[in-house]
Protein backbone atom coordinates (compact mmCIF):
# COMPACT_ATOMS: atom_id res chain seq x y z
CA UNK A 1 0.00 0.00 0.00
CA UNK A 2 1.21 3.70 -0.81
CA UNK A 3 2.54 5.40 2.00
CA UNK A 4 0.48 8.63 3.11
CA UNK A 5 0.90 12.31 3.31
CA UNK A 6 -0.88 14.93 4.70
CA UNK A 7 -2.89 17.02 2.00
CA UNK A 8 -4.62 20.37 1.87
CA UNK A 9 -7.34 20.16 5.13
CA UNK A 10 -9.93 21.63 2.22
CA UNK A 11 -10.11 18.88 0.26
CA UNK A 12 -12.50 15.83 0.84
CA UNK A 13 -9.97 13.57 1.51
CA UNK A 14 -7.54 14.79 4.02
CA UNK A 15 -5.07 11.57 3.67
CA UNK A 16 -3.53 11.69 -0.26
CA UNK A 17 -1.34 8.96 -1.37
CA UNK A 18 1.85 10.45 -3.32
CA UNK A 19 0.55 9.00 -6.02
CA UNK A 20 -2.51 11.25 -6.05
CA UNK A 21 -0.56 13.95 -5.27
CA UNK A 22 1.38 13.37 -8.07
CA UNK A 23 -1.42 13.38 -10.09
CA UNK A 24 -2.99 16.22 -8.52
CA UNK A 25 0.49 18.90 -9.18
CA UNK A 26 0.57 17.29 -13.08
CA UNK A 27 -3.46 18.57 -12.80
CA UNK A 28 -1.95 22.18 -11.56
CA UNK A 29 -2.87 21.97 -8.51
CA UNK A 30 -0.24 24.26 -6.90
CA UNK A 31 -1.19 22.60 -2.85
CA UNK A 32 -0.59 19.00 -4.33
CA UNK A 33 2.85 19.72 -5.34
CA UNK A 34 3.59 21.75 -2.53
CA UNK A 35 2.49 18.80 -0.45
CA UNK A 36 5.08 16.59 -2.47
CA UNK A 37 8.18 19.60 -2.26
CA UNK A 38 7.16 19.10 1.66
CA UNK A 39 7.74 15.44 2.09
CA UNK A 40 10.73 15.70 0.01
CA UNK A 41 12.69 18.38 0.39
CA UNK A 42 15.18 16.98 3.20
CA UNK A 43 16.00 13.87 0.65
CA UNK A 44 16.56 16.57 -2.02
CA UNK A 45 18.55 18.72 0.12
CA UNK A 46 20.49 16.06 1.59
CA UNK A 47 21.24 14.68 -2.11
CA UNK A 48 22.42 17.72 -3.19
CA UNK A 49 24.91 18.35 -0.23
CA UNK A 50 26.09 15.31 -0.55
CA UNK A 51 27.13 16.01 -4.30
CA UNK A 52 28.52 19.65 -3.41
CA UNK A 53 29.32 19.26 0.28
CA UNK A 54 28.44 22.87 0.38
CA UNK A 55 25.19 23.91 2.40
CA UNK A 56 24.80 26.64 0.34
CA UNK A 57 25.17 25.76 -3.12
CA UNK A 58 23.06 22.32 -1.62
CA UNK A 59 20.33 24.84 -0.57
CA UNK A 60 20.32 26.69 -3.98
CA UNK A 61 20.49 23.35 -5.80
CA UNK A 62 17.53 21.78 -3.95
CA UNK A 63 15.31 24.95 -4.53
CA UNK A 64 16.46 24.81 -8.49
CA UNK A 65 15.53 21.21 -8.55
CA UNK A 66 12.18 22.28 -7.28
CA UNK A 67 11.29 24.67 -9.62
CA UNK A 68 12.58 22.40 -12.43
CA UNK A 69 10.26 19.74 -11.19
CA UNK A 70 7.09 22.01 -11.55
CA UNK A 71 7.94 22.97 -15.01
CA UNK A 72 8.69 19.45 -16.03
CA UNK A 73 5.82 17.61 -13.96
CA UNK A 74 3.81 17.99 -17.29
CA UNK A 75 6.16 15.53 -18.66
CA UNK A 76 6.49 13.04 -15.95
CA UNK A 77 5.13 9.86 -17.20
CA UNK A 78 5.38 7.99 -14.14
CA UNK A 79 7.93 5.55 -15.80
CA UNK A 80 10.19 5.64 -12.52
CA UNK A 81 8.78 6.50 -8.81
CA UNK A 82 8.57 10.35 -8.76
CA UNK A 83 11.36 10.47 -5.85
CA UNK A 84 13.78 8.50 -7.76
CA UNK A 85 12.46 11.31 -10.96
CA UNK A 86 13.29 14.22 -8.41
CA UNK A 87 16.61 12.55 -7.65
CA UNK A 88 17.69 12.42 -11.18
CA UNK A 89 16.53 15.95 -11.52
CA UNK A 90 18.30 17.17 -8.19
CA UNK A 91 21.59 15.18 -9.80
CA UNK A 92 21.62 17.11 -13.03
CA UNK A 93 20.97 20.37 -10.61
CA UNK A 94 23.80 19.63 -9.00
CA UNK A 95 26.01 18.80 -11.86
CA UNK A 96 25.35 22.06 -13.42
CA UNK A 97 25.65 24.26 -10.58
CA UNK A 98 28.73 22.58 -9.75
CA UNK A 99 30.18 23.44 -13.38
CA UNK A 100 28.70 27.19 -12.94
CA UNK A 101 30.70 27.28 -9.23
CA UNK A 102 34.02 26.46 -10.76
CA UNK A 103 35.39 25.14 -7.43
CA UNK A 104 36.44 21.54 -6.39
CA UNK A 105 33.86 20.99 -3.16
CA UNK A 106 34.10 18.08 -0.60
CA UNK A 107 31.70 15.46 -0.20
CA UNK A 108 30.87 14.10 3.72
CA UNK A 109 31.30 10.47 2.34
CA UNK A 110 31.47 8.68 5.92
CA UNK A 111 30.79 5.39 4.75
CA UNK A 112 33.57 4.17 2.57
CA UNK A 113 34.79 2.22 5.98
CA UNK A 114 32.13 0.35 8.05
CA UNK A 115 33.09 2.09 11.25
CA UNK A 116 30.86 -0.36 13.06
CA UNK A 117 33.43 -3.35 11.90
CA UNK A 118 34.79 -4.39 15.27
CA UNK A 119 38.42 -4.06 14.19
CA UNK A 120 38.07 -0.29 15.16
CA UNK A 121 38.17 1.36 18.60
CA UNK A 122 34.63 2.27 19.91
CA UNK A 123 36.65 5.89 21.08
CA UNK A 124 34.91 8.46 19.57
CA UNK A 125 38.03 10.32 18.53
CA UNK A 126 39.20 7.35 16.53
CA UNK A 127 36.13 7.47 14.62
CA UNK A 128 36.31 11.15 14.45
CA UNK A 129 39.69 10.36 12.88
CA UNK A 130 38.50 8.19 10.81
CA UNK A 131 35.65 10.33 9.25
CA UNK A 132 38.15 13.13 8.52
CA UNK A 133 40.64 10.87 7.23
CA UNK A 134 37.40 9.75 4.19
CA UNK A 135 36.04 13.04 4.07
CA UNK A 136 39.78 14.35 3.39
CA UNK A 137 40.34 11.28 0.28
CA UNK A 138 36.93 12.18 -0.68
CA UNK A 139 37.56 15.92 -1.11
CA UNK A 140 40.69 15.00 -3.53
CA UNK A 141 38.24 13.10 -5.71
CA UNK A 142 37.46 14.48 -9.09
CA UNK A 143 33.84 16.23 -8.96
CA UNK A 144 32.80 13.25 -11.68
CA UNK A 145 33.96 10.42 -9.87
CA UNK A 146 33.00 12.24 -6.39
CA UNK A 147 29.42 11.89 -8.26
CA UNK A 148 29.31 8.62 -9.05
CA UNK A 149 30.56 7.67 -5.54
CA UNK A 150 27.65 9.29 -4.25
CA UNK A 151 24.78 7.58 -6.20
CA UNK A 152 26.37 4.43 -6.57
CA UNK A 153 27.91 3.61 -3.02
CA UNK A 154 25.42 5.50 -0.89
CA UNK A 155 22.29 5.72 -2.99
CA UNK A 156 22.54 2.64 -4.25
CA UNK A 157 21.65 3.60 -7.82
CA UNK A 158 22.38 0.71 -10.84
CA UNK A 159 25.35 1.62 -13.09
CA UNK A 160 22.48 2.39 -15.86
CA UNK A 161 20.64 5.02 -13.56
CA UNK A 162 23.54 6.50 -12.55
CA UNK A 163 25.07 6.54 -16.08
CA UNK A 164 21.66 8.25 -16.93
CA UNK A 165 21.77 10.72 -14.98
CA UNK A 166 25.23 12.10 -15.69
CA UNK A 167 24.89 12.00 -19.21
CA UNK A 168 27.62 9.65 -19.65
CA UNK A 169 28.01 6.07 -20.56
CA UNK A 170 27.42 2.87 -18.48
CA UNK A 171 30.89 1.83 -19.18
CA UNK A 172 32.08 5.18 -18.20
CA UNK A 173 30.57 5.06 -15.08
CA UNK A 174 32.08 2.12 -14.05
CA UNK A 175 35.27 3.20 -15.07
CA UNK A 176 34.74 6.37 -12.68
CA UNK A 177 33.77 4.24 -10.04
CA UNK A 178 36.83 2.44 -10.05
CA UNK A 179 38.99 4.84 -10.41
CA UNK A 180 37.53 6.35 -7.60
CA UNK A 181 37.52 3.51 -5.52
CA UNK A 182 41.30 3.03 -6.14
CA UNK A 183 42.26 6.60 -5.50
CA UNK A 184 40.02 6.48 -1.95
CA UNK A 185 42.05 2.85 -1.26
CA UNK A 186 45.35 4.51 -2.26
CA UNK A 187 44.82 7.31 0.35
CA UNK A 188 42.91 5.40 2.99
CA UNK A 189 45.48 2.67 3.58
CA UNK A 190 48.14 4.54 4.91
CA UNK A 191 46.03 6.06 7.38
CA UNK A 192 46.99 5.05 11.23
CA UNK A 193 44.15 4.53 13.66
Amino acid sequence: MPTSYLGNQDRSSPVQTSEQLVDLARAGDRQAFTDLCLVHQHEVFNLALRLTANRELAADVAQETLIRAWRSLPGFRGDAAFSTWLHRITVNTAWTSLRKWKEKTTNPLETVIDLTDPRFDDDAMVVFDIRSHIKSAVERLPSGQRAVVVLKDIYGWSHAEVAESLGITVTACKVRLHRAHQRLASVLENVEV
